[in-house]
């Protein structure tokens, strides 16, 4: 293998290569444009666009793809070669400006919440230079926005990049404060993905993996991650040669692919990168999914990517590592003493208040079918945002409200008490895994998010509500300077944290304690994507969205629609896959088995009269039992079933597919479960827990 410093960002036309193919002028109008987000120049678009092919064709490419992320979630292409016929026979290889600037995807096939309608086809994608170009399977790929012949955010990327826009004009006005001015202060997210990895084999035998990404039924394995040994333990070879594939073609394309392990649940691991800018990030991150995905069936392994496919063992999220950056300063490091570090205040309480008044929608922005089994469970924070500060940042908070003297905790030094060990520092921040938004260090985790999911989402929302927050701030400071500005800026942070206190929880979010009290806290608990939709159409945030220019009303109530036709969309399809595996697959097999337990007595009691079959007649019982109950939640499901599909509502039909179809589903699911434990391995028809979890 080539030294990784010669293979990282090969496959991507970023700063390095662009100085070295540009013209000096054109480079400098370009990174412009990168890093002050000022206009491009159609010429300049063309000298760029022409560096660019003759860079991609030279890597082997032929195609260039608009590369953008379309309301499904994930990402979208469509190919067209550098082929440019001439008139006597030849051909040449020809891209310009216009070509990467813009393209014309169709926009009606695509989800649009009523923005398009089929006959409205026209949709446009819009080059992204913040985020670089590169080339992946010899199509050169252009990052884009995309938009509706009328102006309507057809996207993910479009209200990432507004709001990206809305905290840096409103963070700069606070640090204007301070007397600084930054050429740009952006979000940065590093994003760590957890995936299972499955037999190929086993997976094709699996309906219900196939066509919704989980299993809709399995009893626990015998072993599950009881004795936590595969958290951090050696890596299956093959899994290993998976993953050496996959750290080579993401760090071609430029992806800090960093740290990788085994994760709680077996067949469970993780990779997480450095963090990047927001927008480069996602599209980093979906990049890696794609990549997992793909480079599985390499090793006979299928990636599987749902936030729950397994019942009963941990399920995989995404965390959300974020933070505020001037490129050089991270503005939410704490520093040597934090109590007096007026800048960090002010940002850490924007946060705080961010998060509090828009925890609703922060909820709403993690809400999918998929990880709604996984949040609440032991290996996810609840349904109740809480933000945990840690030791030191919550006693600096306490000080604040109480107006108390506050005394800074030294750092403690670690000794292990064997010699040739090394002694260290302790943090004065520990984590809290139980905790939906955590601070760790000079960054808060955002743990909600699922393996699954579109970080923009829930970007978009926590940037536009802490530029929210900036404005406040900096509206109430206007006109002040000197020791008015800061006795001032204390007051406010006070009065701030005062008000939001109640978002800050240190405890056991895992407790039975803590639904209690956040409900007396006022804290929202909205346990299904049903119950956290609703809050997106509040006047309260559209008037969020509409303040900073991040989605006009229209734009809002579509990505309402979208979400809530998807979530009603998958939960059809498992309901459908259920029926369909529970009448075809489990029914047959416990039938079958059935019927030769009943032949085996009517055998053994007509060659011996008096041969006891007691056993097996109790067998014969527990299995006509287990198909009676199996056959009653099956017509069950079907009734309700189509009783939801018939509803014209969409929010109607998600608030009975949330709290009727899925508890039906369970208990259908129970009772085939319990049969898989009683029926004879030769006729069950599909792998076990122990067979998939466990593959050599």
């Amino acid at each position: 293998m080539a030294k990784v410093s010669e293979i990282y960002g090969s496959m991507v036309f970023n700063e390095h290569t662009m100085q070295e193919r540009l013209p000096s002028a054109t480079y400098k109008s370009l990174l412009k444009t990168i890093k002050e987000s000022k206009p491009l120049d159609i010429e300049v678009a063309n000298v760029v666009a022409h560096a660019m092919k003759e860079w991609a064709i030279e890597k082997g490419a032929t195609h260039y793809t608009h590369w953008f992320q379309p309301l499904t979630g994930i990402t979208s292409e469509k190919h067209d070669s550098f082929l440019d016929p001439c008139g006597d026979g030849r051909a040449i290889m020809s891209f310009s400006g216009k070509e990467l600037i813009q393209g014309e995807p169709d926009a009606s096939s695509f989800p649009s919440g009523g923005l398009r309608a089929t006959f409205e086809a026209r949709g446009y994608t819009a080059w992204d230079p913040t985020s670089y170009a590169f080339i992946k399977d010899e199509v050169l790929c252009i990052p884009t926005a995309f938009c509706s012949y009328t102006g309507e955010a057809l996207d993910k990327k479009t209200p990432l990049l507004r709001s990206m826009s809305a905290i840096d004009e409103q963070a700069k006005r606070v640090l204007a404060l301070f007397g600084e001015k930054p050429l740009r202060v952006t979000t940065t997210v590093g994003a760590e993905q957890e995936y299972f990895l499955i037999s190929e084999k086993d997976y094709a035998q699996r309906q219900d993996l196939i066509m919704t990404g989980r299993t809709l039924f399995g009893y626990a394995p015998c072993k599950g991650q009881e004795l936590e040994e595969h958290y951090f333990g050696a890596i299956r070879p093959t899994v290993n040669e998976f993953m050496k594939e996959l750290d080579d073609e993401l760090w071609k394309l430029g992806v800090s692919a960093k740290t990788k392990h085994n994760e709680v649940a077996p067949a469970q691991h993780e990779l997480a990168p450095i963090f990047a800018n927001s927008n480069r990030g996602i599209d980093e991150n979906l990049l890696t999914m794609e990549k997992m995905r793909l480079l599985a069936s390499h090793y006979g392994l299928v990636c599987l990517q749902h936030e729950k496919p397994f019942e009963g063992i941990n399920g995989s999220g995404k965390h959300n590592n974020w933070s505020i950056s001037t490129g050089k300063t991270n503005l939410l490091e704490p520093g040597e003493s934090p109590m007096d570090n007026l800048r960090f205040l002010v940002f850490l309480t924007g946060v705080i208040q961010a998060v509090d008044d828009y925890q609703e929608l922060l909820r709403m922005s993690v809400a999918t079918a998929g990880n709604d089994h996984r949040l609440g469970a032991n290996e996810a924070p609840p349904a109740i945002i809480s933000m945990f500060l840690g030791d030191e940042l919550g006693a600096i908070v306490d000080a604040l409200i109480d107006d108390h003297e506050y005394t800074s905790a030294e750092k403690v030094a670690m000794d292990l008490g064997v010699s040739v060990l090394p002694n260290f520092l302790r943090d004065n921040t520990d984590r809290n895994r139980t905790s939906p938004f955590a601070f760790t260090g000079n960054k808060f985790e955002f743990r909600m998010p699922g393996s699954a999911v579109n970080l923009s989402d829930c970007n978009m929302i926590l940037n536009t509500a802490m530029a929210k927050s900036l404005k406040e701030f900096a509206d109430a400071m206007d006109g002040k300077t000197g020791e008015e500005f800061e006795a001032a800026a204390i007051a406010y942070i006070k009065d701030m944290l005062t008000k939001h206190q109640r978002i800050i929880f240190n405890g056991n979010g895992y407790s039975d304690e803590w639904p209690v009290e956040a409900e007396r806290r006022g804290l929202a608990n909205h346990r299904t994507t049903a119950d956290a939709l609703p809050c997106f159409v509040d006047p309260k945030s559209i008037a969020l969205f509409e303040e900073f220019g991040v989605l006009s009303e229209p734009e809002v109530r579509s990505r309402y629609e979208v979400k809530l036709e998807k979530y009603n969309k998958l939960v059809n399809i498992e309901a459908r896959t259920m029926k369909r595996m529970v009448r075809r697959a489990y029914l047959p097999a416990i039938n079958d088995y059935a019927a030769e337990v009943a032949s085996n007595i009517t055998t053994v009691k007509a060659a011996s009269a008096g041969a006891d079959m007691g056993q097996q007649e109790d067998l014969l019982k527990k299995l006509l039992a287990g198909i009676k109950e199996i056959n009653e939640q099956l017509i069950a499901l079907d009734e309700n079933h189509h009783a939801c599909v018939a509803l014209e509502d969409e929010q109607e039909q998600a608030d009975m597919n949330a709290h009727t179809i899925l508890p039906i589903m369970d208990k259908l699911r129970a009772a085939v479960d319990q049969m898989e434990i009683v029926t004879d391995r030769d006729h069950w028809p599909v792998p076990t827990y122990n067979d998939m979890l466990f593959y050599v």
